[in-house]
């Protein structure tokens, strides 16, 4: 076919097109595309049906498939998440909370609508396209506490609340919303007690100005050690100058809790500037477990916190809302990796 100017028109592909060249029924194709798992394809005719989109450059009419399923039902199966800023992209620690969302997503046909930032939600005409059951079946909302600080922030998550029914926060705990993530304030004490059983009692604590200073102190009340020294630090930079500062005073504990792996790379980078040997003279304990703490000098002992599986089950929880109602919480477990630092 050719237009008015006698240029070739492309030519719409279609499922009936790709069913044809696969040799294989359309209701066949459609099931592959839309990836139900409620029946099999044989290997061989599934890459059939596939070789044929590539060939033929077939994309999915969304109009079509919204007319036919309708709207909430066709984004039902869409997941948004809002991340707290930018940074976290450049943490280990969410970027494993992130795979756990992709990973479990795609392999039950969900699909990651859009990943943004909480702040950018303050522009209106944003966030009515995003935050709308029209747009999406389910939201994810991401450490969102490192930035919800006004009254214009909480306004947010009250119109995100009104807007949408299926609303999970990971890594944090929101009023009459739902959330997974781990006890803050328990992985803390757990890194005191596996301390004080090696036999470190001269402790301080690097890290997270949260909960998990909450568990330290409840740690030094119940073993009856004083008053814990307490240091704000948040990631490798601030871990680093904490102990820098702690060490002029001339007075380094034996032993420190670090609030995340982050932190304790940065005080392990100073210790080892200033010749302080890890565990001889300073032993160090953390919390996360990311990748790279088993191959630091030496390799750190840390509270592993279950990243993917909080991700995870953020969707899981999507998928299943109408179990999830009501702000229901869910905690996943943190264990000591014993290691090298302590």
């Amino acid at each position: 076919m050719q237009s008015k100017k006698g240029a070739p028109v492309e030519k719409n592909v279609t499922q009936n097109d790709v069913a044809k060249m696969a040799g294989v029924t359309r209701s066949m194709v459609s099931y592959v595309i839309n990836g139900n798992s409620d029946r099999s394809v044989a290997p061989e005719t599934r890459q059939r049906i596939l070789d044929a989109i590539e060939t033929l450059g077939y994309r999915p009419n969304k109009a079509a498939q919204a007319l036919q399923q309708g709207d909430v039902a066709f984004v039902s199966h869409k997941i948004g998440v809002v991340l707290s800023s930018a940074e976290v992209f450049r943490r280990p620690y969410y970027t494993e909370i992130l795979e756990g969302i992709h990973l479990t997503a795609h392999e039950h046909n969900y699909h990651v609508s859009f990943i943004r930032f909480f702040d950018e939600l303050k522009d209106p005409v944003l966030f009515n396209e995003l935050i709308h059951e029209e747009e999406i079946g389910g939201l994810i909302l991401v450490a969102s506490d490192l930035c919800i600080k006004t009254s214009e922030d909480i306004k947010i998550i009250e119109r995100i609340k009104e807007r949408l029914e299926k609303v999970i926060c990971v890594d944090w705990k929101c009023d009459d919303l739902s959330s997974v993530f781990f006890d803050r304030r328990n992985a803390a004490y757990k890194a005191g007690e596996y301390l004080l059983s090696r036999g470190y009692s001269d402790i301080a604590y690097i890290g997270h100005e949260d909960d998990r200073i909450q568990g330290v102190k409840q740690f030094f009340f119940d073993k009856g050690l004083g008053e814990p020294l307490l240091l704000p630090a948040m990631n490798m930079e601030t871990g680093y100058y904490a102990v820098r500062q702690q060490a002029a005073t001339g007075a380094l504990p034996r032993a420190i809790i670090c609030g995340s792996d982050e932190v304790a790379i940065g005080i392990l980078r100073f210790l080892n500037e200033a010749d302080i040997a890890v565990p001889q003279e300073v032993a160090l304990i953390s919390i996360d477990n990311i990748e790279m703490a088993e191959y630091t000098n030496p390799p750190l002992t840390t509270i592993d916190v279950p990243k993917r599986d909080m991700g995870a089950k953020a969707v899981e929880m999507i998928m299943q809302g109408d179990l999830f109602s009501g702000g229901m919480t869910i905690t996943l477990p943190a264990t000591v990796i014993p290691r090298k630092s302590c």
